[in-house]
């Protein structure tokens, strides 16, 4: 099957967030992906396969290395640009991924070709911070936060005083994996004069390996796009999130949907090799030969006492035989009850014979 490793947001390699695509032929086992993607070790790998559905073409489902995950924009986007690079999908055709939790999921090319997604809008609603938040993210000395928000998706939003605290942040990750949220995401203001209008960090404690901060995530922008609508005034913004990789985003709201662009690059295009005693979703399994019967075994021969038995068995039986069938008599020989004593002749020979009836 195919597998595909592509980086999303941003218009050059090794930039941007990567996102494993699998593309499947038929539905394969949850357990199955999961361990595929904990293979990959990207933040996600997206899990691709056509379905028959009115409202739907592909059927999309998306994992961390630990978990299945409700919603991804990076690997919503490599996805699309998978289907779009490999001719699975015309580039003039708008792409409709089924998901479990979030819905139908849009997804079409725009005039300079970037791919924009459809998502649902999920804005942060004030929250209190919990104990320990400034201390976790500043990694000891506590940050300075300015608001802290929680939205549908758990995603903890923490606004700190500018661009530069963004960038400087060295978070304590195993404290943050002990406050209640999926992610905790970091944003600021842009400075004057860059290309961008706000800036953010996304840590995923709890749903990512290593150092637990996502590149680019799609799905925080959900709730960076309303959020800095609301601040800055304007439905049309582009948001940078400043990880060592980095990568652009472009966020239009509108009303309870949001409206995510980006670029993405192929960075790996080949075929997934399944272990041995797992077949591939879509292929059929062999089948088996009938196996031959096998053959009755041998008696096997007897030895030592056991042989002499045997012959003298078979020497009783071979005298019994010869009297019933060939016995010769002697003149005299037979008593009064008309048994046969003395000699008789046994092919050829004369063996001498007792008296076995009686």
């Amino acid at each position: 099957m195919r597998m595909l490793v592509v980086d999303a947001f941003t218009d050059r390699p090794f930039a941007g967030n990567p996102a494993g695509v699998c593309l499947l032929g038929e539905a394969a086992d949850p357990g199955w992906m999961q361990r595929v993607a904990a293979e990959m070790k990207h933040s996600e790998t997206a899990f691709v396969r056509p379905v028959d559905a009115p409202d739907a073409d592909f059927e999309l489902r998306w994992f961390t290395p630990l978990v299945e995950v409700a919603l991804c924009g990076h690997a919503t986007l490599a996805s699309a640009h998978a289907l779009y690079a490999t001719g699975t999908v015309a580039p003039d055709r708008p792409i409709r991924f089924q998901t479990l939790k979030s819905g139908v999921l849009t997804v079409t090319r725009a005039a300079d070709g970037a791919l924009e997604m459809d998502f649902p809008s999920v804005p942060p609603v004030p929250a209190d911070a919990p104990a320990g938040l400034a201390e976790a993210l500043g990694g000891g000395t506590p940050a300075r936060l300015l608001g802290v928000g929680r939205n549908a998706q758990n995603d903890l939003v923490v606004e700190v005083t500018d661009e530069a605290a963004v960038r400087g942040l060295a978070p304590d990750i195993a404290a943050l994996g002990r406050i209640d949220a999926r992610g905790v995401v970091a944003t600021a203001a842009a400075e004057p004069g860059r290309a961008y209008d706000f800036v953010s960090r996304f840590f995923g404690a709890r749903v990512l390996l290593g150092d637990g901060e996502d590149p680019v995530t799609g799905s925080a922008h959900c709730a960076l796009g309303p959020f800095w609508a609301g601040r800055l005034g304007r439905d049309d913004l582009v948001g940078y999130q400043a990880s060592e990789r980095g990568g652009l985003v472009r966020v239009s709201t509108r009303g309870d949907r949001v409206r995510l662009a980006g670029t993405a690059v192929t960075e790996l295009d080949a075929a997934l090799a399944v272990g041995a005693g797992r077949r591939a979703p879509g292929r059929a399994r062999r089948p088996r030969r009938p196996r031959r019967p096998r053959r009755p075994r041998r008696p096997r021969r007897p030895r030592g006492r056991a042989v002499r038995a045997v012959r003298a068995v078979r020497a009783v039986r071979a005298v019994r035989a010869v009297r019933a069938v060939r016995a010769v008599r002697e003149p005299g020989a037979a008593g009064a009850d008309g048994c046969v004593s003395g000699r008789e002749t046994v092919h050829g020979g004369r063996v001498p014979l007792r008296r076995l009836d009686g």
